[in-house]
């Protein structure tokens, strides 16, 4: 979960401060994490940089307004945070490339962007983490897969260890693995969600009004998933603890096992993970 330790990071830019790159950022400025320099964002519109410009410890550029923003929130940053739609990356690292300061570290926030893309758009000099949190970053509850790239230091992972784990948790991983990843962590909220759905449909079907309903269903995850987290038993564990012998949730749980609900969730991950591949030659 999320770090309580006191983190120190250097000057740290975004660019793109959208949904994603805010919910990294209210980790930033949580107590405890300390910004040398501060941090800066970019926004495209006038209106979305003033959503920021209020935030102490933070300075916002909007692009629409001036057209060197980008190169003003990275002069002497030591971390830039790539946040933006995967089809506008090579424009933009085209614009920082030459102005980034020797040694910086990029960290992509876009999916489906490999770090051989990066590389490939940037100075030598410049050492690029390819990164894939995912949407519980912004109740801090996130899990972030992180790759290195061919240039990146142990040093550098451990500071984007670091400025993710403000946020939840973090796995290394090759990034072979990270699309796979998404499937799982990236897209399983999704899923989550969608099993709330599915459930809460089943209990108004009952007879249940969907206010009772989503007390049954959202109290039951949420319970769940709390008795998980302060537990020392697996999954499988404490499943078997809820089902007994002979009784109703055995006679329920043969039943999705006989609807194949592995195999959906095995269909379903390996159609996002094609997908994702798709989205990343094209």
């Amino acid at each position: 979960m999320t770090s309580t330790k006191t983190v120190t990071l250097p000057t740290i830019a975004f660019l793109g401060a959208g949904s994603m790159a805010r919910a990294v950022l209210a980790g930033l400025l949580k107590p405890g994490v300390h910004v040398e320099g501060g941090i800066r964002t970019t926004n495209r519109t006038e209106e979305k940089a003033a959503e920021l410009a209020g935030t102490e410890g933070v300075t916002a550029f909007a692009t629409a307004a001036d057209p060197e923003a980008n190169l003003k929130a990275i002069a002497g940053a030591k971390i830039v945070v790539v946040a933006v739609k995967p089809y506008m990356v090579p424009d933009l690292l085209a614009e920082i490339a030459d102005h980034l300061e020797p040694g910086a570290l990029v960290i992509s926030v876009c999916a489906g962007v490999t770090v051989a893309t990066f590389e490939s758009l940037l100075p030598d000099t410049v050492h690029v983490i390819r990164s894939m949190p995912n949407t519980p970053a912004v109740v801090g509850m996130a899990v972030t897969g992180l790759s290195a790239g061919t240039r990146s230091t142990d040093d550098d992972l451990a500071e984007a260890q670091a400025l993710f784990a403000t946020v939840g948790d973090v796995l290394v991983v090759p990034e072979t693995q990270l699309d796979a990843l998404g499937t799982i962590s990236g897209s399983g909220p999704a899923y989550v969600f969608y099993l709330i759905e599915q459930l809460t449909e089943t209990a108004v079907a009952k007879g249940f009004t969907p206010e009772q309903a989503a007390v049954m269903v959202n109290g039951t995850f949420l319970g769940a998933s709390a008795l998980l987290a302060v537990s020392d038993k697996s999954p499988t564990e404490l499943r078997r603890q809820v089902t007994s012998p002979g009784g109703t949730t055995e006679r329920a749980v043969a039943e999705l096992q006989k609807g194949g609900v592995r195999e959906l969730f095995d269909i379903a991950t390996d159609a996002a993970l094609a997908r994702s591949r798709e989205l990343a030659a094209s």
